[in-house]
């Protein structure tokens, strides 16, 4: 029996289904790694205290336009503060002071149920023209009183937000006022995006440029079918920029990095293909037209002549 031998073509088709089956399981992997990293909850006080009070925070949306990051907290009581055991109305007056400079505090009435209130904190450092490698810096605390008087309070915190990821800086509790000081920066999927977009800019402004340079360099005038592919990508990439996630601002980073490149490069390449195609047919239609010079005579004149001097 004659032995198996792979043709090459079959050992290439493959390396490439392999190539992407491992393309497919990092990303995979990347994705459970991400997920797992933004569901983590992160904790600073005493979450058991008897007679405290309990802030439970997450991070909504970041908006590093406004410089601001919304907040949505929901005040817990505990212990003897609880009404009748129930954990969402206080036996007592609370209010929760807080590190926003837009909403100071939060009171919650006794025996009324408490419900989430959003609260918005300023960013600071960082600028939204560095997309996507802006970063900002917050402090998110909290302290507490009980009809007037300091309690304990701890706090829990987490990020729902996907286009950025918080890193704790440091904890601190002191005087009864529990804060992080947390960095906010671009989340991993917006890095890649970003950085994906970027290369796809610049490979199909490459790609225009070397159409281009084979078209002109070879005369071939109006190539109809080619201006159509280079005016679409030229339109094509406005929409792609504008898919950016996190919606960045015009004059930022990507822009200068890459966008604002390849449409120049491509409106560049589209002008000059055209320009040169209007030439060349030009010139290939004057080299084609026939020459006629003012003394020369159809066949039919000189038949007519001829017969004229037959009569003479």
């Amino acid at each position: 029996m004659a032995r198996f031998r792979p043709g090459k073509y079959f050992v290439r088709h493959l390396i490439s289904l392999l190539v992407i089956l491992l393309a497919a399981v990092v990303g995979v992997l990347l994705y459970f790694n991400e997920r797992d990293v933004r569901q983590q909850e992160h904790t600073l006080g005493d979450q058991r205290a008897a007679n405290g009070v309990h802030v439970d925070t997450s991070i909504q949306k970041v908006d590093p336009v406004a410089r601001e990051l919304t907040l949505r907290v929901l005040v817990l009581p505990e212990g003897t503060l609880r009404e009748q055991g129930d954990p969402y109305t206080p036996a007592v007056d609370l209010r929760v002071e807080t590190s926003s400079l837009i909403r100071g505090s939060l009171d919650f009435k006794a025996g009324r149920q408490v419900s989430y209130q959003d609260v918005k904190v300023s960013l600071d450092g960082g600028s939204v023209s560095d997309y996507p490698f802006d970063r900002y810096s917050t402090s998110i605390g909290f302290a507490a009183e009980a009809a007037g008087k300091e309690v304990p309070v701890a706090v829990s915190l987490r990020d729902v937000d996907a286009f950025f990821k918080p890193t704790i800086v440091s904890r601190s509790q002191d005087h009864g006022f529990a804060s992080f000081e947390i960095r906010v920066g671009r989340s991993r999927a917006t890095f890649i995006w970003a950085w994906f977009m970027m290369f796809i800019m610049w490979g199909l402004a490459l790609a225009v440029l070397g159409a281009s340079w084979v078209i002109i360099d070879q005369h071939r005038g109006l190539v109809w079918p080619a201006m159509a592919w280079m005016a679409a990508t030229l339109f094509a990439l406005a929409g792609f920029r504008n898919a950016a996630p996190g919606s960045p601002p015009v004059g930022c980073l990507l822009d200068y990095a890459a966008f604002l490149w390849a449409e120049a490069i491509i409106s560049a390449c589209l002008v000059a293909v055209a320009v040169t195609g209007i030439i060349s047919e030009t010139h290939r239609r004057t080299e084609e037209a026939p020459e006629v010079h003012p003394d020369h005579h159809t066949d039919s004149h000189g038949a007519g002549d001829a017969g004229d001097g037959g009569g003479h």
